[in-house]
Formats: structure tokens, C-alpha cells, sequence
């Protein structure tokens, strides 16, 4: 990135399982939040780095806001609205064609209370007839003082181009924030227990995989052999859970460490070694200490 060029930091908030995790991969054109179709997948506020000749955005991933519910979920939505401090411009993400639900409003009051640009960000246009699509950006856009409304489809790329262009004229002038060619804030053994979590959610159902907590307790690398080795162990709550997860045989957690493997592969470049270990830790979604202990940063 030259000189006399633009950066800053763009939270990206939004309900559980509204694409933000997509969108942040679309826009490196690389993954570094993994997802599922379940909701609530993300657990960390993720940076995501895209440096251009001309412009850095860095794009901060957060967990989908959901006040209710477990202690638990309510310490992710601190983490998602302390990312807005900081920040440059927001990035409000709500799902096109199924109307705001009460998480959309409860967001929508926070976001009012912000003093940076927003954007209202359609996504999911794909999954909706397009001449829907100007009825509701009217009925939205007098909900806040929006800078810009823009539809998009995350998943399919659509329109990702305008956004991006947007966002560079949103973004202040200044020198990059961070390193050319880093891509994200995450250590590779981070994302490694990302990806092994991320498998564990489409391997698994009901609640199974918000149970699970991954630490990966090795990493090793071995650079004459092109290997890695990786240790890790997975967490769950109760006895029962980890049975299923383990599976007649070990079939699943075998198909969960396979997948997460050619996962772990591919973005380090090299052979992988992986055992995963499953242990419980009763019921650590309730217990501030055993969020610090997984590795959750709670305060």
C-alpha cells in the first residue's frame, strides 16, 4: 500500500447466523472465520486484513448479538459491541428478506447510540424475488441515519465490489494499520481450533457443538519433516455429550479430525499431524473461570 493512502478499522454487527463470518471471507477472498449454518458459530472477535495499493480495511469480525438466553451469550454480545470501539465505520447486516426480528431491534437501538458512518447491509439477496428488494430498503432506511444502504449476497459475491468501494470512501486517510500481506490478527494455532470447532458444528447437532470449547494444547513444528504436529482436546459439559461426540468407534470425532485436518493443511501449507482428545469440564458455559481457562478472554 503506497503512501497518501486510506485505512481503518470496519466492525461488522449483526444477529447470529446473518453472514457476517461469509461476508469477511468474500471480502479477503480467504478464510479466516469459519462457519456453519447454525447460529452463533463465531465466539471471537475476529480481524480480517485487506490491503490494496491504494487502501487497508480491516474488517472486524463479531459474534452474532443475542442479549438472552446463557451467560454466555450475553458475554459474546459485550464482545460484539466492545469491537465498535475503535472502529471507523459499521457495518449493520441484516437478512433482506425475513423482516427485522427482536435481536435486529435490539441492535438497531444500540447502533443509533454509535457516532461513526453506518451502512445498512442487505445480504442473503439470492434467497429473495429482487423487485421485493426496493420496498424493503425504503422501509428500512428511516430507521437510522444510514451513510449508505447496499444489498449484497455474501455468499454468491453479489455486489461485494460497490460495497468495497464504499467503504474505502468511508475510511479516514492515513498509513496502513498493519503489515502488507497479514490477513488477519489470529496465530495459526487460533485458527486451528477454530477449524476443528467449525467441524465439530457440522458434524454434530442440537447442543452438541455450542457445548464444545477447543484448546489446542500443541503445536509443533517440525520444518525438516514438512509436518506439523498438533495436539488438542475438546471440551464438552457432560458425559452423554461426549459420547456422541466421540461416536460408535470413534467414527465422528475420526471424521471431525479428518475434516479439520485437509482444513489445517491448506491454510498452513503443509502436512498435519492431528490427535483430538474429548473431556469433559461440567458445565463450563455457566462458570466465568472456565470461559477464561477455554480461552474466551471474559472478563
Amino acid at each position: 500500500m503506497s503512501s497518501g493512502g486510506k485505512a481503518g478499522f470496519v466492525a461488522i454487527i449483526g444477529r447470529p447466523n446473518v453472514g457476517k463470518s461469509t461476508l469477511v471471507n468474500r471480502m479477503l477472498g480467504q478464510k479466516v472465520s469459519i462457519v456453519s449454518p447454525k447460529p452463533q458459530t463465531t465466539r471471537f472477535r475476529i480481524l480480517g486484513i485487506k490491503t490494496l495499493p491504494h487502501a487497508q480495511m480491516v474488517f472486524v469480525d463479531t459474534p452474532g448479538v443475542h442479549p438472552a438466553g446463557s451467560p454466555l451469550n450475553r458475554e459474546l454480545s459485550r464482545i460484539a459491541f466492545e469491537a465498535l470501539e475503535g472502529s471507523d465505520l459499521l457495518l449493520w447486516l441484516v437478512e433482506a428478506g425475513s423482516g427485522l426480528d427482536d435481536d435486529d431491534r435490539f441492535l438497531l437501538e444500540k447502533i443509533k447510540e454509535v457516532e461513526i458512518p453506518k451502512f445498512l447491509v442487505l445480504n442473503k439477496i439470492d434467497l429473495m424475488p429482487r423487485e421485493n428488494l426496493l420496498p424493503i430498503i425504503s422501509k428500512l432506511s428511516g430507521l437510522a441515519p444510514f451513510a449508505e444502504i447496499v444489498p449484497i449476497s455474501a455468499l454468491k459475491g453479489d455486489n461485494l465490489d460497490r460495497l468495497e468501494g464504499l467503504i474505502i470512501r468511508y475510511l479516514p486517510e492515513g498509513p496502513p494499520l498493519f503489515p502488507q500481506g497479514q490477513i488477519t490478527d489470529q496465530t495459526e494455532r487460533n485458527l486451528s481450533a477454530e477449524f476443528i470447532r467449525e467441524k465439530i458444528f457440522q458434524s454434530t447437532h442440537q447442543e452438541i457443538p455450542y457445548a464444545a470449547a477447543v484448546v489446542v494444547d500443541e503445536f509443533k513444528e517440525k520444518p525438516e519433516r514438512n509436518l506439523v504436529t498438533i495436539e488438542a482436546t475438546i471440551y464438552v459439559e457432560k458425559e452423554s455429550q461426549k459420547g456422541i461426540l466421540i461416536g460408535k468407534d470413534g467414527q465422528v470425532l475420526k471424521r471431525i479430525g479428518r475434516s479439520a485436518r485437509l482444513e489445517i493443511e491448506n491454510m498452513i501449507g503443509c502436512r498435519v499431524y492431528l490427535r483430538l482428545w474429548v473431556k469433559v469440564k461440567k458445565d463450563w458455559r455457566k462458570d466465568r473461570a472456565a470461559w477464561r481457562q477455554l480461552g474466551y478472554g471474559c472478563a
